[in-house]
């Protein structure tokens, strides 16, 4: 089977108060460290300055580094209303400057991140933290949180989300319709087909 091509994938953990940025540069089972960061946005400022703040800088960071993926984390129920209302809203704006560049988007819960990382979907944060710094090649996780988190959600997307995306793409052409149940089905594809 030929060898997976390393994708930049542009991690957004998104948040009204501050919204995760990391970019990570991966394939199946390695991934390299580019860029996190996180952006702040005062909370006495009215909502849709605030959001335009997170666009202007989401759109910096998809200019300067031209990412060929976006990673969103999916918005699930919270307690608190106003939180997932205000997440919601930043996810929303992150999935329009991804469709403004015309790039793939793929939103991911913090399961799927949790699993894809450390292999428990019920892991920590600690242990989440652990294994990106682990995963990475760093001495500690990216600081904030919020910027670990999408340096998670990246590693996620071009673990899982790519993989799983380019496994799909290959299956279609070879086998209209129906997609390969792993890839070593695809792998056999490939060699039958030569």
């Amino acid at each position: 089977m030929e060898s997976e091509v390393a994708v930049l994938v542009l991690g957004v953990d998104p948040g009204l108060t501050r919204c995760g940025l990391g970019l990570v540069r991966g394939q199946p089972g390695r991934a390299e460290f580019v860029a996190a960061g996180v952006v702040r946005t005062p909370a006495d400022l009215e909502t849709g300055r605030r959001l335009r703040l997170i666009e202007i800088e989401l759109e910096e960071w998809v200019e300067r580094w031209r990412p060929e993926a976006m990673a969103v984390e999916r918005v699930f129920a919270q307690h608190n209303l106003m939180t997932v209302v205000g997440t919601a809203q930043a996810a929303g704006v992150a999935l329009l400057v991804a469709a403004r560049h015309a790039l793939p988007v793929a939103t991911h819960t913090p399961s799927e991140v949790k699993a894809a990382i450390t292999g428990s979907g019920r892991a920590d944060k600690a242990q989440v933290g652990h294994m990106v710094a682990r995963s990475l090649g760093l001495d500690s996780p990216p600081r904030p949180a919020d910027a670990a988190d999408a340096v998670a959600l990246a590693i996620c997307h071009a673990w899982r989300g790519a993989a799983s995306d380019r496994l799909n793409r290959a299956a279609a052409s070879t086998r209209p319709g129906r997609p390969p149940r792993s890839w070593a089905e695809l792998a056999r594809l490939r060699e039958a087909s030569r």
